[in-house]
């Protein structure tokens, strides 16, 4: 009986712990229109909602030290940005909370070529995300604004099928 009590109460435990954490930290949901967007890219022209429609967009949440960012970022540049940056495609690197120089400096470091914006104060990824996120993610949005894919670290297998989430996308 005791055995029994106890393989119960550790099923509990681990699905509320499934449970509060299969959000993996958003406050977001796939379907939802994606919250307002009004950042600056490092150039200086706007990035807003309305400049991303008719766009598939992946919005890749870093900063310099991070460093599964970092880790993840070869694979956005050469699997995500080179392949579909001919198309109806933008991928835009949003840097958490730092100076437009340290930024420019990592992605020196990093060497990717796609652009970058600024959320100098974090409202945008708080927009997203519960209090104390983590910053490493990926939000996918088809050409309406719509979210269609979330990822939360850098895992290969969800990587991958973020990747055939676009290029399905791109097909419609």
């Amino acid at each position: 009986m005791k055995k029994f009590l106890i393989i119960i109460t550790l099923t509990i435990v681990q699905f509320s712990y499934s449970q509060e954490n299969a959000n993996r930290g958003y406050k977001v949901t796939i379907g939802e229109q994606a919250p307002k967007i009004d950042l600056t890219y490092l150039d200086g022209s706007s990035l807003t909602n309305e400049s991303l429609k008719g766009k598939v967009t992946v919005l890749q949440f870093t900063a310099s030290w991070c460093s599964v960012c970092i880790k993840e970022m070869p694979h956005l540049e050469k699997d995500v940005w080179q392949r579909f940056k001919n198309e109806d495609f933008t991928l835009i690197g949003i840097d958490l909370k730092e100076t437009p120089e340290k930024v420019k400096k990592f992605i020196s470091r990093t060497k990717v070529t796609y652009p970058f914006a600024l959320d100098t104060d974090g409202k945008l990824f708080d927009s997203f995300t519960n209090k104390n996120a983590g910053v490493t993610r990926n939000i996918v949005l088809n050409k309406k604004g719509e979210i269609i894919f979330l990822t939360r670290l850098y895992n290969e297998e969800e990587f991958n099928s973020m990747i055939e989430v676009i290029a399905l996308e791109l097909k419609k």
